[in-house]
């Protein structure tokens, strides 16, 4: 699993390490927040696709245990069925399939909040689909610009 001391993209620019039988993205962005709202954004499915701009819909609750369908402008005939697995409220939430897991992480600093998503794709079978899998790259720079524009709107008072 990556951590984002090792794979960390910072100023929200993307990066990606393709291996063999994996492939790993990472984007981390410093916002201008409270925990309280970032994690709020990131934990409320049904209010993702009004701030989020790579997501179409979210259906399910974001809940240790549930399942929620996600579309996204990636790939908008797909619906992801994807598991959450851990949530540490307001530090780490974690979901995935049973091709890929992303992190998200939010580490408070001095210069505010540092929110990190993470994602790898592994499997012994990645080869034979890796080149039907679209970068993550832009998605996931947009992802944390949307979340750090919205956030530090919500933390202005708009």
């Amino acid at each position: 699993m990556m951590t984002t001391a090792t794979l960390s993209a910072q100023d929200g620019k993307a990066t990606t390490v393709k291996k063999t039988f994996s492939r790993a993205t990472s984007v981390s962005i410093l916002i201008d927040s409270d925990v309280s709202i970032i994690w709020a954004l990131l934990t409320n499915a049904s209010d993702f696709p009004r701030w989020n701009s790579t997501v179409l819909s979210i259906d399910g609750e974001i809940k240790v245990g549930e399942k929620i369908k996600l579309k996204s402008y990636l790939d908008p005939d797909r619906t992801f069925k994807i598991k959450i697995k851990e949530i540490i409220k307001d530090q780490k939430m974690v979901w995935g399939d049973a091709m890929g897991t992303r992190v998200f992480t939010l580490t408070k600093t001095e210069k505010g909040v540092l929110f990190s998503m993470d994602e790898k794709i592994a499997s012994p079978m990645f080869p034979l689909f890796a080149g039907q899998i679209p970068s993550f790259d832009e998605s996931f720079e947009k992802y944390a610009a949307d979340l750090k524009k919205e956030a530090e709107l919500i933390a202005k008072g708009k």
